[in-house]
């Protein structure tokens, strides 16, 4: 299953995966019926599954993940966060989901502790995503963090990693890129990209960064841009104005405002149209996209097609 994925990821095949966030509660059964029964996982290549977004509670990342990937049979890219792990606790979890052959991971540093929804949470935080990055490569060389042989030795763990979209120094991206090929990723997934030219330069730079990569894994990673549909003005300047590493064109921003003007049910139309037309334009350069809808799953049906 995990070969195939990746073989479909290095291809020139598209390779589309949907985000799926777990619930503030007890199950993620919801989740998988709304997915099942717009049959949405039959369009795509699989799922990742993201871990306490803004530091706020949700069901546990690693175990979603399980139960998301049994229920489809497809794999399902589980998020790590930083934030909430100690080495010890990121090692035993890599085992412990080995053995359920869960065994996709994106590395993530985490959004900050403060941003919580729970009193007083402190982040652990012992390193950025590197960290996460070099047990694994460590872990697939049948060693644990402190080089001891494990018995018995864990199946092949592919290791993602994230990258902003956008930066005025483009060079910084490039700088951190190469850094987290350099540790083993196979994969980098962006934030969400509104602009051809922005999804170009970074086509360039990562291409770049394979070239440049110490690691003999980055002949083979790909670069998965990022996609997040906008039907709300209000979204998209929040976006524009609030989120780091992401860049909306102004025309968007400014068309997305006017069709306010002709209420809720337009202003959605347009948005969408927006969407669609970024997306398929991404897909016909580099067909290889994640997309991101806070579960709004009929988004990415209408979306892909």
């Amino acid at each position: 299953m995990f070969e195939k994925f990746c073989k479909k990821l290095q291809s020139s095949e598209p390779f589309i995966t949907v985000e799926i966030t777990p619930p503030h509660g007890a199950s993620i059964d919801k989740i998988i019926e709304d997915i099942r029964a717009l049959e949405l996982d039959k369009k795509v290549a699989g799922f990742s599954v993201t871990d306490n977004p803004l530091a706020k509670l949700k069901m546990d990342a690693t175990l979603s993940a399980i139960k998301v990937q049994n229920s489809f049979n497809k794999p399902v890219i589980a998020t790590m966060s930083m934030r909430d792990k100690n080495k010890l606790s990121l090692q035993s979890t890599l085992l412990g989901a080995n053995d359920f052959n869960l065994r996709t991971i994106l590395a993530l540093t985490g959004d900050p502790a403060k941003l919580s929804d729970q009193p007083e949470v402190k982040g652990v935080l012992e390193r950025d995503s590197t960290l996460l990055l070099s047990i694994i490569y460590r872990l697939n060389n049948g060693l644990d963090y402190n080089n001891r042989p494990l018995n018995p030795k864990p199946k092949s763990i592919y290791p993602f990693a994230v990258s902003n979209a956008y930066a005025k120094n483009m060079n910084n991206i490039k700088k951190k890129i190469l850094k987290k090929l350099n540790y083993g990723a196979r994969g980098i997934i962006t934030q969400p990209v509104y602009d051809l030219d922005n999804a170009k330069e970074l086509i360039e730079i990562f291409e770049e960064c394979k070239y440049l990569s110490v690691r003999d894994t980055a002949k083979d990673a790909k670069l998965i841009l990022g996609q997040f549909p906008v039907v709300r003005a209000r979204t998209a300047n929040f976006i524009s104005d609030n989120v780091p590493g992401i860049t909306v064109p102004k025309n968007i921003i400014d068309e997305m405002n006017l069709a306010t003007m002709d209420g809720e049910a337009k202003e959605q139309e347009i948005g969408f149209a927006i969407s669609k037309d970024i997306f398929e334009n991404i897909i016909k350069i580099h067909p290889k996209v994640h997309l991101m809808t806070h579960n709004r799953f009929d988004l990415c049906k209408q979306l892909i097609g």
